[in-house]
């Protein structure tokens, strides 16, 4: 498993993190929809995002668990801008109540997960 760790031309390897790979990168101006960022790998990709100054927008399924993520963020990140919107992806009425609900904010979208 040497390959794992050794540097790619990037600099980075498998074993870097999400905060290494991050430095250095000023997010203010943007602004990133993360779906599945209630729980696994979406949390921490909006934890890092949310650390590099990006606005975060989380739709979730269950918005008790969303807030509760977003505190545990803003515990950490404090100043971090997140949004916690209703949004179930099985469910076209609900994707589009999320859709004018993410629109109403008058946000640019740039990046979305």
């Amino acid at each position: 498993m040497w390959w794992f760790y050794r540097k790619g031309p990037s600099g980075f390897s498998g074993a870097s993190t999400a905060e290494e790979v991050t430095a250095g990168v000023d997010g203010q101006a943007l602004v990133a929809v993360i779906t599945g960022a209630s729980s696994g790998i979406g949390v921490e990709t909006a934890r890092v995002l949310a650390l590099r100054g990006v606005h975060v927008v989380m739709p979730v399924r269950n918005v008790a668990a969303g807030l509760a993520v977003r505190e545990s963020i803003v515990a950490k990140v404090p100043g971090a801008r997140i949004d916690v919107l209703e949004m179930d992806l099985s469910s076209m009425a609900s994707v589009r109540r999320f859709a004018s609900e993410f629109e109403s904010l008058n946000l640019p979208l740039n990046i979305l997960m």
